[in-house]
């Protein structure tokens, strides 16, 4: 399906970014696994290098434009071009009333989580380009269509994703660049471990989730490769919920 292309992941050292990595591989894939976590990154490429696919590991922190760019960079240095990418990576951040929230927190969770999806496309649709055209799959979330008490940064993070997504495929995709969001429901990854180690919390998480369970991280990676491949060729400007039903209460 991917045969040859290469394929860029951010947040790659764990969770949907791994799974993400390991699907593209799968289907042929050279993928670049990025991540400020070295070690875990580290570790998923040799995942990739196990099941016989190709993959290197490059740290970037998508807060930090720069990075952003030398990311890219490095991809085109070590693969030759750039056909696909996923502007996974993002954190949780505090969890607070608007009136009560931190400052920083507001700062760390806008700059990662939405200014990171800006930077990577960025620097990454001028890559694609030069090649006739592209896919980028940026995660948004289930709150990038609802709210959610105590988390105001992450919900407008996310609402911005999609609208970034929305923007930048009117721009682009008439040159051959297909822009698509995925909207995750609550996903068992290492962002809501601490959530799920409380019984209550947990299940409330279950309960409002009418599937009656949360997601697997490979049920997300799923639909990213689809959405970056040319099985989805008409397919751009799109949010993907991907929640067991959660937005459809």
């Amino acid at each position: 399906m991917l045969k040859d292309k290469v394929a860029l992941i951010t947040g790659g050292s764990s969770g949907i970014g791994r799974a993400v990595a390991l699907a593209w591989a799968r289907e042929g894939a050279k993928v670049v696994v990025s991540d400020v976590d070295r070690g875990g990154g580290e570790e998923t490429v040799g995942q990739v290098r196990t099941a016989g696919g190709e993959a290197i590991f490059i740290a970037a922190d998508v807060g930090k434009p720069e990075e952003c760019e030398a990311l890219v960079r490095g991809a085109v240095e070590k693969f030759g071009r750039l056909d696909i990418a996923c502007n996974n990576a993002g954190i949780g951040g505090p969890q607070a009333p608007t009136a009560d929230y931190p400052l920083d927190g507001w700062a760390q969770v806008i700059g990662i989580n939405l200014s990171g999806v800006f930077y990577g496309m960025k620097y990454q649709l001028p890559a694609m380009l030069k090649n006739g055209g592209g896919a980028i799959i940026n995660m948004a979330s289930i709150l990038g269509a609802v709210g959610f008490a105590g988390a105001p940064a992450y919900a407008a993070a996310k609402h911005g994703v999609v609208g970034l997504t929305q923007t930048a495929a009117l721009e682009y995709s008439a040159q051959g660049v297909r822009i698509n969001a995925v909207g995750p429901g609550f996903i068992h990854t290492p962002m809501i471990s601490a959530l799920e180690d409380n019984k209550a919390v947990n299940d409330m998480l279950v309960a409002a989730h009418p599937i009656g369970r949360l997601g697997r991280a490979e049920e997300v990676a799923e639909l990213v490769l689809w959405l970056s491949s040319e099985k989805a060729s008409f397919v751009t400007g799109a949010y993907y919920p991907v929640d067991g039903g959660y937005i459809a209460r």
